[in-house]
């Protein structure tokens, strides 16, 4: 790796570390900012939605941007954007207007989600780009321990507004190191899919507000029939793809077997794993009455192993390909639920810490060698485009898994009680805590199956063969 390789993975390993360093560090805040703000926790929710949404709809396009007008230019203009939605969050005085910077913040993080991938495929050639992957994947994991570590002091110390602030000279510095020497490489012909993108638009955000309406006001008439609804024009954007002729998902891609089975598997991945996280943070502080900070902090060890594993198993995909890697990699992960499946209403802490560590291994080992996968099998000048259908179907899982969570926990307790436990202002007690146990197994049980899945079709990809 030459020095102008080593400083474009510096700087998307920055890009990830702040998009990742936002996740983690916005849900410690939650209860401090709905408080600040005078908002409702239903309404204050939509800040992690707002950027979840955006993100999972617009990345493809973002990624076809970057193909039409230059994959660097489109990265580094979204760091710029990132930074400026960071600005105006920390500034924002009223919780409407925080949503609204949310969503100039996840347009950026649309941007440099989508075409990093496609920025890897252009510098590396493919007998390397698991390793780039690995270092990305370490950017990921930094970020989210940051985020929990971080997160916590400056809520408490100095301010929520600074937990935006912080992104301004990360940023600024980024933006300018990347237009130094992410520089741009040929320029490909490509259209964007301007109705495929306002249906899944419209679909995931029925979908998410009957499911936000769920948690807070129970099943409804209202509710259910928006959810149908999405549904069904989730069947009609599907339609609409198969016959458009620059679709969001290109179909016809997926007639390449590791391309088709690695992206699924990933989507299945994101579906089922992130709710883990939620539901184990959840069980730590409405269960065990743990601060948000406290019952982060025990989630650590996950992320010390994903950062220090990541480069690593990157390199062995190199070498060895992912089939192997990766469905390892989901299979561990599914040992790590297990592992949370014993934890009952006194457990000792020291076995969360036991299946955290678990999922760091096994979070290494799929991602960077999954994504390799794709970048690696996808036809030469759509890079940008197969970057923006990766991070799409794995950000549609992780919202989906974020609803699963919120979903599951609210029907297993009263609603205000449930959205009380997200925030970490709530301990459960008695009955009520025994049959949040239950809900949280019953979704762990649900997370496994998903999994399950991923595991087999990571495994259906068949031998790669790296050139």
């Amino acid at each position: 790796m030459d020095t102008r390789q080593k400083i474009i993975i510096f700087v998307l390993m920055l890009g990830t570390l702040m998009g990742s360093l936002d996740t983690t560090i916005v849900i410690l805040a939650f209860p401090t900012i709905s408080a600040s703000l005078h908002s409702d926790l239903v309404t204050t929710l939509w800040i992690i939605l707002i950027y979840l949404l955006i993100v999972a709809v617009f990345t493809t396009q973002m990624g076809r941007l970057g193909d039409i007008y230059g994959r660097s230019r489109m990265f580094n203009t979204g760091f710029g954007v990132f930074t400026l939605g960071s600005l105006f969050c920390g500034l924002s005085p009223s919780i409407y207007m925080l949503i609204l910077s949310r969503g100039i913040q996840a347009f950026g993080g649309a941007l440099m989600q989508s075409n990093s991938g496609a920025i890897v495929a252009d510098t590396f050639s493919p007998d390397t780009r698991g390793t780039a992957f690995g270092y990305i994947s370490l950017g990921w994991t930094s970020g989210a321990m940051l985020g929990i570590v971080l997160g916590g002091i400056i809520t408490t110390y100095v301010g929520w507004e600074y937990i935006f602030f912080i992104n301004l000279p990360i940023g600024i510095f980024a933006t300018l190191l990347g237009l130094r020497y992410v520089k741009d490489a040929k320029k490909v012909d490509a259209r964007l899919d301007l109705i495929g993108t306002i249906l899944l638009c419209l679909a995931l955000t029925l979908i998410s507000y009957a499911g936000v309406d769920f948690a807070g006001q129970g099943a409804k008439t209202s509710n259910i029939l928006i959810c149908i609804l999405g549904i069904v024009i989730i069947a009609l954007f599907l339609f609409y793809e198969a016959r458009c002729k620059n679709p969001i998902i290109n179909f016809a891609l997926f007639k390449n077997k590791i391309l088709k089975y690695s992206i699924m598997a990933a989507f299945f991945l994101s579906l089922g794993y992130l709710s883990v996280v939620f539901l184990i943070t959840m069980y730590l502080q409405g269960i065990r009455g743990l601060s948000p900070l406290d019952a982060a902090l025990l989630l650590t060890p996950g992320y010390v192993a994903g950062s220090l594993l990541s480069p690593i198993m990157g390199k062995f995909s190199d070498r060895y390909g992912a089939r192997i890697l990766a469905s390892s990699g989901a299979s561990i992960l599914i040992l790590a639920t297990f592992v949370y499946l014993t934890l009952g209403l006194d457990t000792p802490l020291w076995v969360v810490l036991v299946a955290s560590g678990i999922s760091g291994i096994g979070s290494a080992m799929f991602f960077p060698s999954n994504n390799s996968a794709v970048m690696a099998n996808a036809p030469h000048g759509s890079f940008g485009g197969i970057s923006g259908i990766l991070r799409t179907v794995q950000n549609i899982g992780i919202l989906g898994s974020f609803i699963i969570a919120i979903t599951v926990a609210s029907a297993a307790i009263p609603r205000n009680v449930a959205f009380e436990v997200f925030i970490g202002t709530r301990q459960l007690v008695g009955g009520v805590s025994e049959a949040f146990l239950h809900g949280i197994d019953a979704s762990l049980w649900t997370s496994i199956i998903i999994m399950g899945i991923a595991v087999v079709l990571s495994w259906m990809r068949g031998h790669e063969v790296r050139q």
